[in-house]
């Protein structure tokens, strides 16, 4: 794990989050309370099914909370959808735009409103260029291998400079090698950016690579 003496911002504050699906004997996420500094990465750990992700999915709007409340610098995100809260998700697969090429796929989310096109084909220059692929942008994504995939995905959620950047097993579909130099590349790439980021993963030594402080979670819980 990295260690930083740096001053942080506040950042993200969840407390006392829960999260309940209709007809599910208890809650998926129960009393769930962490900060987030500001330039920080955070990972939740722990088996599958113990309500990492839906905690991920809550913090990004995507879910709606039975109670608790989420901050980012000190103000409420309650009544602010996912759309409007300046984060970043990043899923396992990448979810790449098979139509686009990688250019187009990185600045998906550069908005011509905020983004002149100079801009915008400079931000996608940088990136490519911190992923290691800098000479990708005219490729279809259909020609990349997974390792290239998953960059290019991490390339496109970092485009617009989320505040936060909220990473669900973004590498567990890749075998054991791959997963390992990428972790160390993901480490490198974040601290780089300056990204705060939340990464969901099941793989203790992949959070100790990437992560300045690691989570561990068990049947919807924050272990002490």
């Amino acid at each position: 794990m990295r260690q930083s003496g740096d001053a942080r911002g506040v950042g993200l504050a969840a407390r006392d989050l829960t999260v309940a699906y209709p007809g599910a004997p208890v809650a998926a996420v129960r009393g769930v309370s962490f900060n987030v500094a500001e330039r920080e990465v955070v990972a939740l750990t722990g088996p599958s099914g113990c309500g990492k992700s839906t905690l991920l999915r809550a913090i990004s709007g995507l879910e709606p909370l039975v109670a608790g409340s989420i901050s980012w610098d000190g103000h409420s995100l309650e009544h602010v959808p996912p759309h409007l809260r300046g984060f970043g998700l990043m899923f396992q697969d990448g979810q790449l735009f098979a139509h686009m090429n990688v250019e187009k796929n990185v600045a998906y989310g550069l908005s011509p409103k905020r983004w002149s096109k100079a801009d915008r084909h400079s931000r996608v220059v940088e990136l490519l260029e911190l992923v290691g692929l800098p000479d990708y942008g005219g490729r279809a994504v259909t020609e990349l291998s997974g390792g290239e995939r998953q960059r290019i995905a991490l390339a496109r959620s970092l485009a617009p400079r989320p505040l936060l950047l909220l990473l669900d097993e973004p590498l567990s579909a890749l075998d054991r090698q791959l997963r390992e130099r990428l972790a160390g590349e993901l480490a490198t790439l974040l601290r780089a950016t300056g990204t705060t980021a939340i990464l969901v993963t099941h793989d203790q030594h992949e959070a100790e690579t990437v992560a300045d402080r690691v989570l561990k979670m068990e049947r919807g819980e924050l272990l002490p």
